[in-house]
Formats: structure tokens, sequence, C-alpha cells
């Protein structure tokens, strides 16, 4: 078998395990809880703990990885995503299980921003549709998979084995990264930028603190509160300032002038800030509310994995060939719309009442993520790629993380009085989401051919970023 397909099916391994691993801690959290004594705030950082250091380190990642290799940085990121499960399956208390999904995150973050440029490096035209389309197949089948596969080995196994299970899969798609995929590198690597990682990671920090601890007092008005917004919206501001000015930034942002790029990073942040944050509230309400068991609550989350599977595989094969506007924002509508359909629970209401909205939900997100994964790379200089990937795949992690936190304060207000009223509430916020996520994606994504440079030159297209890419090799 061609390497190119060895390097296919490291990635895939080495993308499933680390996307798994953003929701399948969402049905084990009462088993955690109890276990090792935890709040539900402890909970919540540990499903933030994990897309926080994704979201934080993805950027820099694809930097180091196009200056150092990606094989390279590949292999280090499955060594350190391997360790970090082990050491949370052996966690003694939340705080423990708190840093290791911290360090594991810093894996999962330079695999998540590596896969894309290892899968452009190593495809070209019609088999580039195929691997792209695979990865997001897998990209959108994992993080929806996690609660089913979480419910099923919590209750058969124990929590501790959501993690554990990654150490032979890391180990196995070790071996054949080392043994089958060609090192690449890119030949105008940026700098490293400190000072954007520092800033990164401190604004979304922040932000993602203040949001959990308004919920945890259900207080806006704490001065710890608004001091953590602040500092949160400052650092951020302060990073796009230094990003535009240093000669080598960890991310170009006048890549935003590209309405095909903008329009991916907002599709990304709207996919997993709407559907994938909101999963573990509907956890919350099938255990808590309707008293289902992991194994029984992951059955039924379980039709949003199979409605999405049926449309990621036909996204996959008709990525190369249906322009991806009319993908993701489709998709993107038809999530809005399927959480949309989920409003109207009351305290006597069934499970049931959400099986619409699982489907057409499912639906939307299986469209969203096939070409969602080639879109944002398809459109920049082939020296950009690496940045490219962490960006967009750092929208994603940012949307996850501030949606669990945004949707944790204003669902506490209504927890202890209002249970359905409140998840009524974050049915509408993320349903509107998903819904604007969807017309800018339509407004902003464009043919290749309309594409325009970032300082206004001639049109970015896959066959001139291909002849770009042999030429500096």
């Amino acid at each position: 078998m061609d390497k190119k397909w060895w390097t296919l099916i490291a990635v895939l391994a080495g993308t499933f395990m680390l996307l798994l691993d953003v929701t399948i801690v969402v049905v084990a959290q009462p088993e955690i809880q109890t276990a090792l004594r935890a709040s539900l705030s402890d909970v919540q950082w540990v499903v933030d703990a994990y897309a926080l250091t994704l979201a934080a380190l993805l950027l820099i990642s694809g930097v180091l990885a196009d200056r150092y290799g990606r094989k390279l940085m590949f292999e280090i990121g499955l060594v350190v995503f391997t360790l970090g499960s082990l050491v949370c399956g052996l966690a003694q208390n939340p705080g423990m299980l708190i840093a290791a999904r911290s360090f594991q995150g810093i894996g999962g973050a330079i695999m998540f921003a590596v896969s894309l440029a290892l899968l452009g490096h190593n495809f070209r035209g019609k088999d580039a549709g195929v691997a792209f389309g695979a990865w997001g197949a897998v990209a959108g089948i994992a993080t929806a998979l996690g609660p089913v596969l979480g419910g099923l080995i919590t209750t058969e196994w124990d929590w501790r084995g959501i993690f554990l299970i990654n150490v032979p899969v890391g180990v196995i798609a070790l071996a054949v990264t080392w043994r089958q995929v060609q090192e690449s590198r890119s030949p105008h690597a940026p700098r490293l930028d400190l000072a954007g990682v520092l800033l990164l990671t401190a604004g979304l920090v922040a932000l993602v603190y203040g949001f959990i601890r308004a919920g945890e007092n259900n207080d806006w008005t704490d001065v710890g509160v608004i001091a953590c917004l602040a500092v949160g919206v400052a650092a951020l501001a302060a990073f796009i300032v230094v990003e535009s000015r240093i000669a080598s930034p960890m991310f170009d942002v006048s890549l935003f002038r590209i309405p095909t790029f903008a329009g991916a990073s907002i599709a990304a942040f709207s996919m997993n800030g709407s559907l994938y944050a909101i999963l573990l509230y509907l956890v919350l309400y099938l255990q808590d509310a309707q008293h289902y068991s992991a194994l029984g609550t992951g059955i039924r989350i379980a039709i949003i994995s199979g409605a999405q599977f049926v449309t990621a595989t036909i996204a996959g094969k008709a990525s190369h060939r249906v322009p991806a506007r009319w993908l993701i924002g489709p998709g993107l509508l038809l999530v809005g719309a399927g959480l949309l359909l989920m409003t109207g629970l009351t305290a006597t209401s069934s499970w049931t009442h959400l099986i619409p909205g699982f489907i057409v939900a499912g639906l939307g997100a299986g469209l969203v993520n096939p070409p969602l994964a080639s879109t944002a790379i398809s459109v920049v200089p082939p020296q950009r790629a690496g940045m490219a990937s962490g960006g967009n795949s750092t929208f994603r992690q940012i949307g996850i993380a501030a949606g669990i936190a945004v949707l944790g304060s204003v669902f506490a207000s209504h927890a202890k009085t209002d249970f359905t009223g409140g998840l009524n509430d974050l049915f509408v916020i993320t349903g509107v989401l998903a819904l604007a996520g969807g017309v800018l994606s339509l407004l902003l994504i464009r043919p290749a051919r309309q594409q325009q440079s970032p300082a206004g030159g001639p049109a970015v297209t896959p066959a001139s970023q291909d002849a770009a890419t042999a030429r500096s090799e």
C-alpha cells in the first residue's frame, strides 16, 4: 500500500482519539463526580481544560510543524496525548484529572494542527478530496460518538476506561507514523511567537473562567467575574494587535481578508459552539431529569451520530465536486433548525420530544464537517498551510470551550427551579448561533476562482497551490 494511505490511517487514528476525548467524558460525569467527589464546575473544567489547551496551542503547533517537521511534531503529539490519557485514567482527585486533561490537550493540539497539513502534503487532486472527506467525516463522527462510547465504557467497565482505551490506540498510531509517514516542512515557516501564545492563552482562560464563575455564583455583577471577562477581552485584543504588527506572527490576521477563510472560521466556531457544546446539557437532562443510565443516555445521543454518519459519508464523497458553501451553509442551517425543534420541553415531556431535532441537527452536522476540513487551507498560500489548519481548528475548540462555559452560566440560573426551561433557553441560543453561522457561510465562502490573496493579489486556487508546493519542494 502506498505510504500516503498509511499517512491517512495514522492521521485518522490520531484525529479520532483526540476529538473523541472532547465529548467522551460528558456521559461519565456523574461517575466522575461520585468517584472523585467533584463539583459540577469541576466537571465543566474537565471538558474545558482539554478544549482550551487545544484552542490555545493549535496555532503555535502549526507553526512548529511547518518549521521543524510535520511527522516529528505528529509523533510528539501522539506521545504526549497517550501519556496524558494514561494519567487521566489513574487520576485520584479532580485537580489531578483536570491537570492531566490539560496535558492531554497539548498532545491533541499538536496532532490536530498537523493532521491537515500532513494530508495536504501527501494528497493531490481526487485523492485529496477522498482524504479530506475521510478526515472531516471522522472529525464529526468522533465528536458526536463520544457520549455513546463514553456511556458504553462507563457502564460496562469504568469511567477510567474512557481514557485508558486511548493508550493502545496511541501506541499503534505512533508505530505506523514512525515507519510509514514521510517527513515534510515548509521552507518559509515563521519564527516562534511566544507573546502571541501567552496572550491567546490568557485571554481564553480568563474568559472561560469568568463565564464558569458567573454560573457558579449566578451573579454577573461579581467583581471577580467582571475582572476575568475584562482581562480576557483585553488579552485577546492585544493578541490581535501584536499579531498584526510583528514580523513573524503566530497567526497572520490578514488571512481574514480572504472571504472563504473567514467564512470557514465562523462555520467552525458556530458548529462546535452550538450542537457539540450543548451535548453536556443534553446528557444532564437525560441522566438527571429522565433518569437514564450512562449507557441509556449514550444510546439516545447515538441518534445524532447515526444521522450525522449518513450525510458525512455523502458529503465526504461529494466534497471535491460540490462547492463547499453548498454543504457548509445548508448544513449549519439544518443544525440550527434541529436545535430549535428541540424547544418546547416541559417537566412532563418524554425524551422522544427531542428525536426530530436530533435527526435534523445530526444530518446538518454531517454536511458541515467533511468540506470544512479542507476549505480553510484550500485558499491560502502553501507556506501558510499549517497556520490555516491551526487557525480553523482553533475556532472549533474556542467554540466548544466558550459554548460550554456560556451555556453553563445561563443554565445555572434555571437548573434548580426550572430545569427544562433552562434547557429550552440553551436550544434557542445555540439554534440562533448555528443559523447565523449558516447564513454567513453562504455569504462568505466562495468558489476558488473568486478568492483574493490577503494582499489583494491573484486568486489562490487548489491548482496554483499544488504548483507552488511542487516548486517549493
